[in-house]
């Protein structure tokens, strides 16, 4: 097995890496060689802040380092797909924050580059990685709460920057590509299904991207879902699993710690279920490390990326129009 240590680079100095720098750092497999900025006198006052061997004053420059294994992509969401490619092209593989993408065109243009310059890219939806989620899904799909029929899921805060991205259309903004992906990614995980039907319906801020988006998934056989997110109400997350024998419920499903657990509700009372967890991060940053040094598949494959950015045009289009909407099969 291949041992050696991945050198990584960071494109820009977004809020999300002081989340990914840590466990990059804790990590027998991966270190953390570089950041760029759009300035050298920003790019090196974060190296010096954060304490990173090298900086760059461009995107580009980082690219061109051949020391640089895999490159974090947490830019503003139009912007994931263009230097995902372009990093792809330069011999990297790349972390890219959620969404992947804001079209599945956008997916199938990472998927074609990743094919042929043979480089890893994965999603980061840091929760997929934590044990809590596995083990609500084996819950679900284990009789616990007998046959599964409703999912509720959702992702608020306020987000009261006016200049931030996710305010801009241009820039990919819009509250169900920033939060209410998670809820949705995380029906699609515990179901191991694709929706075959959406219902959406969205109210718009004055800059037009959706500050509230409220979504109804219908999966196949019986199970239908119930998402909603939102940029201008109280900070709230949760997901709730309702089936014919009882509920789970999972307080904290998208930002779970090293304590973690679920609530079994059933006739025969609540039960709170502890999971043991593991740093937030740490899963996704060893998970690349897998696939690049081991060969393993990544946890959140680039088809399961593509399916997720599928249902989130799907219900975009549902709200445009005013009816149901079938997002394409593969």
């Amino acid at each position: 097995m291949d041992v050696r240590t991945l050198a990584w680079g960071i494109l820009g100095t977004a809020r999300i890496n002081r989340a990914l720098i840590p466990p990059i750092r804790a990590s027998a497999r991966n270190r953390l060689a570089a950041v760029a900025s759009r300035t050298p006198e920003r790019a090196d006052l974060y190296a010096r802040e954060w304490g990173i061997e090298r900086s760059y004053g461009s995107y580009e420059a980082l690219l061109a380092d051949p020391e640089i294994d895999v490159v974090f992509v947490p830019l503003p969401n139009a912007l994931h797909a263009p230097w995902a490619i372009r990093a792809v092209e330069a011999g990297k593989h790349v972390l890219c924050e959620k969404p992947l993408a804001t079209s599945v065109e956008d997916v199938r243009a990472i998927e074609a580059a990743a094919r042929t310059h043979r480089r890893i890219v994965a999603e980061a939806f840091m929760y997929r990685h934590h044990p809590l989620t596995s083990a609500v899904a084996a819950a679900a799909r284990s009789g616990a709460i007998g046959e599964l029929r409703l999912i509720r899921g959702w992702f608020s805060f306020v987000l009261d920057r006016p200049q931030d991205a996710r305010w801009d259309p241009a820039m990919g903004g819009g509250s169900l590509w920033d939060v209410g992906c998670y809820p949705l990614s995380y029906a699609r995980a515990v179901t191991g299904a694709e929706p075959v039907e959406v219902v959406g319906s969205r109210q718009s801020s004055p800059s037009g991207v959706d500050e509230v988006f409220t979504g109804l998934l219908r999966f196949p056989g019986r199970v239908q879902a119930v998402i909603d997110c939102s940029f201008t109400t109280p900070f709230q997350t949760g997901m709730e699993l309702i089936g014919t024998a009882g509920r789970i419920v999972v307080r904290n499903p998208f930002k779970p710690g090293t304590e973690s657990g679920y609530d079994l509700v059933t006739a025969s009372g609540c039960d709170f279920v502890p999971v043991a967890g593991q740093e937030l991060y740490s899963g996704e940053v060893e998970d690349l490390a897998s696939a690049v040094l081991d060969g393993s598949l990544p946890r959140v494959t680039l088809a399961d990326s593509r399916a997720n950015v599928a249902a989130i045009e799907a219900l975009y289009e549902s709200a445009r129009i005013g009816r149901p909407v079938r997002p394409p099969v593969e």
